[in-house]
């Protein structure tokens, strides 16, 4: 799940629009064309509404102005009909392919999604324009195009950062040692601000990896980074003397409708909370209502809760679990929120299930299964003590950890309400016992 949303913007506009490798090669490949003549440019696509557009796109065009031909190059391309690399994408090899598009034909699809279009005219030496426009064209042959992608180190726009830091003889890499402006996680969380239960989600499925502090280097696995720091960049020439590395910059259609993504991420953190108190609550009200009043709808309204509950937490928490133990998802690996939420979790589900039906084992189940969760997920707190727990969740602990307590609770109180009343009993019936009285 995490790496298929940071992926999937370098997906769904490429499958559409790359095409395989030419048969003719481009000009600059066979070396017809002169670095006068040549035209690199970064450009630069803006998020979409669907989840595999949120994080937008990145490009290098090529162009030769005297022999009016055109090439944007396409990082990221994967063959969907081949079933054996969708198995090896879901175990976490991530093989991809670098492909060439027309320029006019990418511009048009993407003003007709609504989505921007901006365009960076690189200021570089004719050798430059030479350099990456031959390395462009020879990546895209059958025997150079396929590389193993990574979702943050090795993706679309990377190579492209790549690229243009050869150009510049490593100038755009050391401009970007200095420190980034926020972690790799804060940057996906206000990528994913759209839609706040999949950030959520994303947040829940990716571990201490992504907290580290980042260089402006390693922020540019984004196509708006990227874009900011070569539009900002003052390159040194053959001359010594400091130039723009951008020539000219032009929009080829600007939305006017579409926000840019939020400059911090949002501050979920009291939202979320506030959904783990009120679910737990819930649960703590219906037990309470169901001791008091016996109520039959109350025991339902429980048992749904449970297995609702179950089942959003469950399937992602069993699904960490897996992709820790089975696949190269490294992002997944040692994941601290499986303190919070795992496959035993799951059991809420046909616990719950039962409970709606009035079984008094699934009472005792879901309690042992609660008391655990929250057992583990104090357990998660306490470990942050230690430098190996570093992991940034706490937005899942103040969502998760209040309805593990408030669930484990409701089954606690009803335990311990049933043996009050038990003791109420008793002692009702001791005091109901008279002793006879011998006559004096």
């Amino acid at each position: 799940m995490p790496r298929l949303s940071l992926i999937a913007a370098c997906l769904l506009a490429l499958l559409l629009l790359g095409t395989p490798a030419r048969a003719a090669r481009a000009p600059w490949g066979t070396g017809e064309s002169q670095g006068e003549d040549l035209v690199i440019s970064l450009v630069t696509f803006s998020p979409g509404d669907s989840i595999p557009e949120w994080w937008g796109h990145g490009s290098l065009v090529v162009e030769d102005r005297r022999l009016q031909q055109a090439r944007l190059y396409n990082y990221g391309m994967f063959n969907a009909s081949d079933i054996g690399m969708l198995s090896r994408f879901a175990m976490g090899r991530l093989e991809f392919y670098v492909a060439d598009a027309s320029v006019s034909g990418t511009y048009r699809a993407y003003r007709s999604w609504d989505r921007d279009v901006r365009v960076l005219e690189l200021d570089l030496t004719p050798e430059q324009r030479v350099h990456v426009a031959k390395a462009l064209a020879d990546n895209v042959l059958p025997e150079n195009r396929d590389y193993l992608y990574h979702h943050y180190n090795d993706n679309c726009v990377t190579r492209l950062r790549d690229m243009i830091d050869v150009a510049t003889q490593g100038q755009l890499r050391e401009a970007d040692r200095a420190p980034g402006r926020m972690t790799l996680r804060e940057h996906t969380r206000r990528y994913t601000a759209v839609n706040a239960p999949m950030s959520v989600l994303l947040d829940f499925m990716m571990n201490d990896e992504i907290d580290h502090p980042v260089t402006k280097w390693e922020e540019a696995f984004l196509p708006d980074e990227l874009e900011t720091q070569v539009a900002s960049l003052q390159v040194t020439g053959a001359d010594g003397q400091k130039h723009p590395l951008v020539a000219r910059s032009w929009d080829y259609y600007v939305s006017q409708d579409r926000a840019r993504p939020p400059a911090e991420p949002p501050p979920l953190g009291p939202w979320v909370f506030a959904v783990g108190v009120a679910v737990g609550g819930v649960a703590l009200g219906l037990a309470t209502w169901e001791r008091k009043r016996g109520s039959r709808l109350a025991r339902v309204l429980l048992g749904v809760e449970n297995a609702l509950v179950g089942l959003v937490l469950g399937i992602p928490g069993t699904a960490l679990l897996i992709m820790w133990l089975v696949t190269d998802h490294t992002v997944t690996y040692r994941n601290e929120n499986l303190f919070l939420a795992n496959p035993l979790t799951l059991l809420a589900l046909p616990f719950g299930v039962a409970l709606t039906w009035g079984s008094a084992k699934a009472r005792a189940r879901l309690f042992k299964v609660w008391t655990v969760l929250a057992a583990t997920g104090v357990l998660g707190v306490v470990l942050k003590v230690l430098p190996p727990f570093d992991q940034d969740n706490w937005r899942l602990i103040a969502l998760i950890l209040p309805i593990s307590l408030g669930m484990a609770g409701a089954f606690g109180l009803d335990r311990v309400l049933a043996r009050l009343s038990g003791r109420a009993g008793a002692s009702a019936g001791r005091g109901d016992t008279v002793t006879p009285l011998k006559a004096p």
